[in-house]
């Protein structure tokens, strides 16, 4: 072939290039990423994968992953390791916020972490857009939205721990409150009275006033605690990583009232008010235990095991509690429960690592 032939087809070529992406961004509003809005209008379950820095949204209409929204910049090939995600909705609109440390946690959260900066990022949950990427000063385990929505909050795991308080509007900074070593997961009480951070570096639990920003309370738990889970029984659920136990937290007097021992190392613990049952995964079995409610004793009593995938991390539980899904972060994929029964449905691929899991009904 001739050189003019071969530069006749380039130019084709590249003419034909961009005729395509001009009519794809006609289609299509790009945000400042240069990702094309989405319209994730049906009930989805938000997965974010660390090391592909995506986020799979999978439709619980066929459990199937209809969109993959990107966690990073253009050109940028280095995992981020988005971590634990939270949502918040309001007249009509959904937001989510994602914590992004920096680090891989998926083998366990010990040890120093400090002297490296995290992120926030804020999405919008329709369009699938991210709304605000926020540098924060140390790495955080995840960002939340208070109860109202108006403040995202965010640890910063250093060895003298803090939480940061932002506008969620204008994401400047309103507060930062001292807490303990090291602080992890930050989460709040179902009615939303109370915030907990949990401290892998001392193992305690703070308790914070939301509307003050003051600690109400320090409770010593087992060792290396990584998160509060929200209990709809007035209860929080602490898993305690070293410990290798859960510590049920009593919402109104700020004490342990149960400690229950595991034998293996937690992921997270989820509590399904509808069934009255609390699974704990088990991330180095690919398992998840289910404890039920012994209401003659008050306690937790352990009910049963039933199989996930390698690394089983979070669970989410669809509104009515009788689908779960259970991101597994060594096998890439989400496991589809069906609660009745404890029985698996399916696995649904996702992308490499995934952790944390919103769904939205």
């Amino acid at each position: 072939m001739k050189l003019s032939q071969r530069i006749a087809i380039v130019m084709a070529c590249s003419i034909l290039l961009i005729a395509v992406s001009v009519t794809s961004c006609r289609k299509h509003k790009m945000d400042d990423m240069g990702m094309s809005d989405k319209n994730i209008s049906y009930p989805a379950a938000y997965i974010v994968n660390g090391e592909s820095n995506t986020l799979s949204i999978i439709n619980l209409n066929t459990n199937t992953v209809t969109d993959t929204v990107m966690l990073m910049a253009a050109g940028n090939n280095m995992p981020m390791w988005p971590h634990h995600i939270y949502h918040h909705t309001e007249g009509g609109m959904h937001h989510l916020a994602i914590g992004v440390p920096g680090v891989d946690l998926s083998a366990g959260h010990s040890g120093n972490m400090g002297s490296m900066k995290g992120k926030v990022l804020v999405l919008d949950a329709q369009k699938g857009t991210i709304l605000k990427d926020l540098e924060v000063p140390a790495m955080n385990h995840n960002a939340t939205f208070s109860p109202d929505g108006k403040e995202i909050w965010t640890s910063q795991m250093e060895m003298k721990g803090k939480v940061l308080v932002y506008d969620a509007q204008t994401y400047t900074l309103k507060n930062s409150i001292s807490v303990g070593t090291e602080p992890a997961e930050v989460t709040f009480s179902a009615d939303g009275s109370k915030a907990y951070v949990a401290n892998g570096g001392d193992n305690t639990i703070s308790v914070i006033d939301p509307a003050a920003k003051t600690i109400i309370a320090t409770i010593p738990v087992g060792a290396n605690p990584v998160g509060a889970w929200v209990g709809y029984d007035g209860k929080m659920y602490l898993d305690n990583e070293d410990g290798k136990s859960i510590s049920m937290i009593d919402v109104a007097t700020n004490t342990v009232v149960q400690t229950i021992p595991l034998g293996f190392m937690p992921g997270s613990a989820a509590h399904n008010a509808s069934r009255k049952e609390l699974w704990v995964t088990d991330p180095d079995n690919g398992k998840v235990h289910y404890w039920t409610w012994d209401a003659t004793t008050s306690k937790w009593t352990h009910g049963g095991v039933f199989d996930a995938g390698a690394g089983a991390h979070a669970v989410g539980f669809t509104s009515e509690g009788g689908t779960a899904y259970v991101t597994n972060q060594l096998a890439a994929s989400v496991s589809v429960i069906k609660v009745a029964d404890h029985s698996k449905l399916k696995d649904i691929p996702v992308g490499k690592k995934p952790n944390g899991i919103i769904i939205k009904q």
